[in-house]
């Protein structure tokens, strides 16, 4: 296996810890790249220009009152689900980290440049800009949380269980292009459900099983024996956070946790 300089270029979240651990532990990962959240008023500004005032307010109810207290009430399902998946959720050392006020700021662009890595694992920021996927001469990796091209966006495995569509409940390993999860597939695979699970764990399912494509997908690239996945045939949707109605409609009607 050759040897390639890996960059992590993430928002700060329990899932970039994980990923970290995983990479890190079998192919070392060079340096972090964390970006700072992005201030509130601006980012609510945009959603309500996007989708309107009343989808915003009903996602924000949707976070209040249904999110936060699925998450504090299932801490005892994830722990297992961590557990069970050996996902280390240490913090990542202090002296891989580099802070950014965003992936898109030209301190990231310099970052990059001056680290010059083979290869840039993605999580959890915004929307990477074309100047930055273009700043550097290598390959930018993704792990999304659903099936692509149908469930892009966010919380792909909630929504495929909510249309019926538990083929597609699942993971994506892909190539990070300029638009949203729309980038050339590396793998895909689905996951399994049990009657604990919920909104607030299938994104930790998600991200078990996505560890073992994204490390199966590093080794390959390492190995110049990457290749991608046949897209398959279906719409290309994006979701966004649901509201509260939408989330209450579906739990009284289809049992959607």
């Amino acid at each position: 296996m050759k040897n390639k300089k890996i960059v992590l270029l993430a928002g700060k979240d329990i899932s970039t810890n994980i990923i970290f651990n995983a990479v890190d532990k079998n192919f070392g990962i060079e340096n972090v790249i964390i970006e700072e959240t992005e201030n509130r008023k601006i980012y609510l500004k945009r959603r309500i220009k996007r989708l309107g005032i009343l989808k915003v307010l009903g996602q924000i109810l949707f976070q209040i009152f249904v999110s936060k207290p699925l998450s504090f009430f299932s801490e005892k399902r994830k722990n297992q689900i961590i557990t069970e998946n050996q996902l280390d959720i240490s913090e990542i050392p202090d002296q891989k980290i580099n802070k950014v006020k965003s992936v898109n700021a030209k301190s990231t662009i310099e970052l990059l440049k001056k680290i010059n890595p083979d290869l840039i694992i993605v999580n959890g920021t915004r929307i990477i800009s074309k100047k930055v996927l273009a700043s550097i001469n290598c390959k930018f990796i993704n792990t999304h949380a659903g099936i692509t091209p149908k469930y892009r966006g966010v919380h792909g495995s909630y929504w495929a269980l909510v249309s019926g569509d538990t083929e597609n409940s699942g993971v994506t390993i892909h190539f990070v292009d300029e638009g949203i999860d729309t980038g050339n597939i590396i793998a895909q695979a689905t996951i399994q459900h049990t009657k604990d699970d919920n909104f607030s764990t299938y994104p930790l399912l998600q991200l078990a099983e996505g560890l073992k494509l994204l490390t199966a997908a590093i080794k390959d690239f390492s190995n110049d024996e990457l290749k991608l996945q046949k897209e398959k045939q279906m719409k290309s949707l994006l979701w966004y956070h649901p509201t509260i109605w939408e989330y209450l409609y579906h739990r009284i009607t289809k049992h959607v946790k």
